[in-house]
């Protein structure tokens, strides 16, 4: 049933509907890809497509407008597809599933999309409607945004011709984004090292639960609980006091999430079957003490299993767990330059097994590519000295605020006179394709502005359904005032 019936702007509310019901996971956006193109000759707009798989929409200039300059409108295709641990969902194939709860948009046990689905959608409003005053516009689609910026990074030169471009990928409305920090991923890869476990031995599995999770750019500064770290902290204590070997661990998804959900199990000589208990109650009290304000649905469970057939070596296992416990999570610095803005952050992203190998992600941000790389470096310090081999991703750049911009002041103007109070200008902790943008088109001119979109990366991701209204008539106007 289509849920959106008593909303407006109407169009915006269809064609996000309409996206909602095409998968569209990262690296695996052929279906979304084929619904543009077909948009696009349903409407008789001209489409392109790059060896990238990104996608450009040209609509020509209302009429008396053909003089004004060409404005590009950005969105990414990709969405992180996220899930609660009993929702079946098949993000291969199956639609989201949007709810309204108050005044905001959530999905059903899923990620909602509405990163950068939102922004997709006032593109097509816009090349679809007939009574909307506008200069030249040019619309890309991205690909692959979330899980490495491939489509900013293979954009080739020439593919888009305006000298102006605004992204709609941000999630506050009332704000402006001028700049955004650069980010590389860094690796490690273990090589398990296996034996049979003790006869008589207690085998049990731990579960950590019902974190918010969130971006690890956007939401890192919020104190929320990471399930690797707290995880980790149950297994090194374990380890001292009752001997515990790991059999397998398991946290984390997405390098651009903080991670939710993290499992182990593993085992303790029989003679401590009852401490493994008692250390986790004792535990539970200290984290709720800590995260009592921040992460009310926090949960530990703990059931006994079956003896596994090997658990990790003692000398492996040591190494492993501290280099786990090693590896830091969070906040690194602050900007000195920009009030309250995140300057530098690492985020331990996840733990999983491939194949013979255990492999753990970690992205690093920073706004200064050297603090960006020194980090990086300590991460693969801690990596090096556990034992595991590092890759670092190619990275990407940051963008620098232009205080100066002519789109700036353009967007900022507008906001005053829509709404009598000053839009904040900010430069943003998260990465944006902006500063790839940049990279290849030296002389773009750029914003970034959105509706706001809280939980993005997780399950809890919601949509202001108040702020769309607002993201849309001050789009709009922008348009129309562009000369």
């Amino acid at each position: 049933m289509y849920p959106f019936q008593d909303l407006q702007p109407e169009a915006i509310w269809h064609y996000f509907y309409e996206i909602c019901q095409v998968p569209r996971p990262s690296k695996k956006e052929g279906k979304i890809i084929a619904y543009l193109q077909d948009f696009a000759q349903k409407h008789h707009l001209e489409v392109a497509q790059d060896r990238t798989g990104n996608v450009l929409i040209k609509k020509k200039a209302s009429a008396g407008f053909e003089n004004r300059s060409t404005i590009v409108l950005q969105s990414h295709i990709d969405m992180v597809c996220e899930k609660n641990s009993d929702t079946k969902h098949d993000f291969l194939k199956d639609p989201i599933q949007p709810v309204i709860e108050g005044e905001w948009v959530k999905a059903k046990g899923t990620t909602l999309g509405a990163d950068d689905g939102i922004g997709m959608a006032a593109q097509l409003a816009l090349m679809a409607a007939d009574n909307i005053p506008h200069g030249p516009l040019e619309c890309l689609f991205t690909v692959d945004e979330e899980t490495g910026l491939t489509g900013a990074f293979g954009l080739e030169p020439n593919f888009i011709s305006g000298s102006t471009l605004i992204n709609l990928d941000s999630e506050d409305e009332g704000e402006i984004f001028i700049g955004c920090a650069g980010g590389i991923d860094t690796v490690g890869q273990f090589t398990p090292q296996y034996e049979a476990p003790s006869k008589g031995s207690f085998a049990f599995k731990v579960e950590v639960s019902g974190l918010t999770g969130g971006h690890s750019g956007d939401d890192i500064h919020k104190g929320l609980g990471n399930a690797i770290k707290i995880l980790t902290r149950y297994v090194w204590d374990a380890t001292q006091e009752l001997e515990f070997r790991l059999a397998s661990f398991q946290g984390g998804n997405l390098r651009n999430a903080i991670a939710r959900e993290a499992s182990a199990t593993g085992v303790v000589p029989s003679r401590y079957k009852e401490e493994v208990r008692v250390l986790l109650n004792c535990f539970i009290a200290d984290l709720e003490e800590e995260f009592k304000d921040v992460e009310p649905r926090l949960k530990l469970h703990l059931e006994s299993t079956e003896l596994p057939e090997q658990v990790f070596t003692k000398d492996f296992h040591t190494a492993f767990v501290a280099t786990l416990y090693t590896l830091p999570h969070g906040v690194m610095g602050m900007s000195r330059e920009i009030e309250g803005l995140v300057e530098t952050s690492t985020n331990l992203a996840s733990v999983k097994t491939a194949g013979d190998h255990m492999v753990v992600s970690t992205s690093q941000r920073s706004s200064i590519e050297s603090i960006r790389n020194q980090v990086a470096a300590m991460v693969e310090a801690a990596f090096t000295l556990g034992g595991a081999s590092v890759k670092h991703s190619d990275g990407y750049p940051g963008w620098a605020p232009d205080t100066r911009s002519a789109i700036l002041k353009q967007s900022v103007d507008s906001y005053q006179k829509l709404f009598k109070t000053e839009p904040q200008v900010k430069a943003i902790h998260a990465g944006l394709e902006c500063g790839l943008f940049l990279k290849k088109y030296p002389g773009l001119d750029m914003i970034s502005i959105g509706p706001t979109i809280k939980g993005a990366h997780s399950p809890d991701e919601r949509l202001h359904i108040p702020t769309v209204t607002k993201f849309w008539d001050h789009l709009l106007d922008i348009l129309e005032q562009n000369a």
